[in-house]
């Protein structure tokens, strides 16, 4: 390990964060995967040309981010880990909570990405996949009746577009979509757009999402497509419809 790394050029960032971005690009270009062992940490502190102290805080911050994973004992050591999914969702929801997001940000996305998922899959879901599709847009036969229950609708409305999303082949897409319906739903809970009750969305969502299905079913992209394309325009429309009566019923307390 008598390689000396390139070290990044200075910046307002702090030196572990640097050389946690060299050690990242130092994975990379080596191509290494999932469970591969890294170097210990005094080839570390030879590679990268820096302090113990820094190389054990780039390091900290590379398992916070699970890009790393460190094991004691006999062959323990630090290896390549897997940012899971999820914890990638959570670490995105992070900053984008500070960015104030709103309904037609979301949509923006949505109404442009959704509509070709649906047409991509068209004629490929198996059976077992398409019947579990239909089942979440089946749930719920009968409008809300309540607030919490209303709540719960819209959450398991955005299941079926996160769960559709799955079964793309396209991670890229696969992700986005998931992490829209994700961010959509947490919105929709803390700034309680469940409230009130809207029978319209519920209706017009159940109605798309189960003739979405059939266009999956029998293969028919376009369809699939251009129902998707008029679910996402309508729920665009009924959630601002939903957001500016919370405002103005704010706005009167």
């Amino acid at each position: 390990m008598d390689e000396k790394a390139n070290i990044l050029p200075k910046s307002k960032r702090s030196r572990p964060v640097r050389v946690a971005d060299e050690i990242k690009n130092w994975v990379v270009e080596r191509d290494l995967q999932q469970g591969d062992k890294l170097p210990s940490e005094t080839e570390m502190i030879e590679l990268f040309g820096v302090s113990k102290g820094t190389v054990r805080e780039a390091m900290r911050i590379l398992e916070a981010q699970g890009l790393i994973v460190t094991r004691t004992g006999p062959g323990g050591g630090s290896f390549v880990g897997k940012v899971s999914v999820d914890r990638a969702k959570s670490l995105l929801a992070n900053y984008f909570y500070f960015q104030d997001l709103s309904i037609a940000d979301i949509y923006q996305m949505r109404k442009v990405l959704e509509p070709e998922l649906a047409a991509g899959l068209a004629g490929k879901l198996t059976e077992p996949q398409l019947d579990e599709m239909q089942a979440l847009a089946e749930r719920y036969p009968e409008p809300a009746k309540s607030s919490e229950e209303e709540m719960e609708q819209h959450v398991a409305s955005l299941a079926f577009h996160s769960r559709l999303s799955e079964f793309s082949g396209n991670p890229l897409l696969r992700f986005i979509i998931s992490f829209m319906a994700r961010v959509l739903r947490e919105m929709t809970i803390y700034r309680k757009l469940y409230d009130p009750p809207n029978i319209e969305l519920w209706q017009r969502g159940r109605e798309h999402q189960i003739n979405l299905v059939q266009a999956l079913r029998v293969g028919d992209s376009d369809a699939a497509r251009q129902i998707m394309a008029s679910h996402m325009q309508g729920a665009e429309q009924l959630m601002k419809k939903q957001e500016a009566q919370l405002k103005r019923r704010f706005i009167g307390e």
